[in-house]
Parts: C-alpha cells; structure tokens; sequence
C-alpha cells in the first residue's frame, strides 16, 4: 500500500487532542472523515505526536498507507478542501517508503512555548498565547532553564497518567527569549514525556516571578517528585513546531 507523509498545522482550541476521545472532535478524527469522504476508505492517521486539547502545531507529522497511489498535490488538495470548515490545513504531503513511520521515526521534536506579559489582555492571541500580567525576568528564567539540559529523570515534570516506559529523558535545547511583550521557550529533545514542556514552563515562570531561583528549580528536579513542580502552565501558548527525521527516513520515494 502506498505510504504518504503528512505535514499538519492546526490550531488546537477547537479540538479536543489530536487523538481519538469520547468527549468531542479530535484532530485525528478529523482528518481521517476527510479522507473517508473522497477515498472511500477506513484510513488510520498515524501521528508523530498526541498533543493535549488545545496545544497547537505549526509542524506536526503524520503518515497514511492508502489502497491506491495518489498524486501528492492532489491528495493536499482533496484533504484540504474536505477540511475547509476545520481549523486544520495539509502543509505538505510527500510520497515515502513503508519503513517511514511518523512517530517511531521521528529523530527530534521541536516546542514552542508563548507568553504574553502586557497589562492589557490578549485580543488576537486570546487561546493562543499564555496571558501573565506580571513582568517577567526572562533572563533568570533562561539562566535556570539551564540547569535542565542534559539527560535527567524528570519524574518532577512528568503527568501522573504519563505512559512512558521511564521517567528519564535527554532534554538538547531549552531557551528563553524576550521579544517585546512576548517570552519564548523554545525546547528540543528526541522525545518528551506527557506534559513535560507545559510543567517545565510553568515552573519557569515561578523563577520569571521571583518566586524560585535557579537552584530551587534544580532542587525540584532532583527531588523526582510531582508535588515539588509549579504550577503547570496552560496549553494555550504550546506549539508542536518541527518533527526531525534522519536522512534514510527523510528522502523520497
């Protein structure tokens, strides 16, 4: 069966996850209806990631085995127009051999998280950015980020429900940056564990505040211990950016 490669953005308010629940529209289920309506077919949409309601992607991956060979502009074409009321678009759709899976594939994972720290409220990035009307000290907040690069055990910032097999992960990148009235936190790591970005940046802004410093920060993570994590931050300013893939899974077909 022909095997396609997906490049999704969305914009998660809307939706309940990516992944398939009972409580309302999922991302997934979305594009798998489009599909029905034009291939006639039971398509599964294999994703590179289970984003939370109301995270958002600029790049998410997906793959599709179809019963027959489709043109790839047409099948983005065919998708997005079945998408049209849906706040999801096709950036792209590629062609790939059946080794290519989006998810166990995927080399690298690229987040963006946004704050917003006016006084005013948000209008246009109202649901799209995390609004904290307090200034915050990027710049401390990049300094303790610091002190979570590397491989750890992040239990500390790790969902109870988390289903990976281990707490430990090998966080690449983790910087914070002040543009304007927007703070962003842009992470990287071959994988992360179920609320991890969302729990780190939310204990961030407690070092943002005053309220921690780099070493309580520190202190947390080392403590294993879920109680010890600040307050998660919401999922409104997270973004799924990016999905590496190495060079064999990358080319194509």
């Amino acid at each position: 069966m022909p095997r396609y490669r997906l490049t999704i953005e969305y914009k998660g308010s809307a939706y309940v996850g990516w992944q398939f629940q009972d409580n309302g529209r999922s991302v997934q289920g979305a594009i798998e209806a489009a599909l029905k309506s034009f291939t006639h077919e039971d398509v599964r949409v294999h994703g590179a990631g289970r984003t939370d309601a109301g995270v958002h992607a600029t790049g998410q991956v997906a793959h599709i085995d179809l019963s027959r060979v489709w043109d790839p502009l047409k099948l983005r074409e065919a998708l997005n127009a079945w998408l049209a009321y849906d706040a999801i678009a096709i950036l792209d759709v590629v062609a790939v051999d059946d080794e290519f899976h989006a998810r166990f594939s995927a080399t690298g994972r690229h987040y963006i998280y946004r704050i917003n720290d006016r006084r005013a409220k948000l209008t246009f990035d109202k649901g799209r950015a995390w609004h904290i009307k307090w200034r915050l000290d990027a710049d401390a907040m990049h300094e303790a980020a610091q002190r979570l690069i590397g491989k750890h055990d992040f239990t500390t910032f790790r969902a109870a429900e988390c289903q990976a097999a281990s707490p430990v992960k090998t966080l690449t990148r983790l910087d914070v940056e002040r543009i304007d009235d927007e703070i962003r936190i842009f992470a990287f790591a071959r994988s992360f564990l179920h609320h991890q970005v969302r729990s780190i940046t939310g204990s961030l802004v407690e070092v943002g505040l005053g309220k921690w410093t780099a070493d309580d920060l520190q202190s947390a993570l080392e403590a294993r211990d879920r109680t010890r994590c600040g307050p998660m931050a919401p999922p409104d300013g997270l973004y799924l950016v990016k999905v590496d893939y190495d060079a064999k899974t990358d080319d194509e077909k």
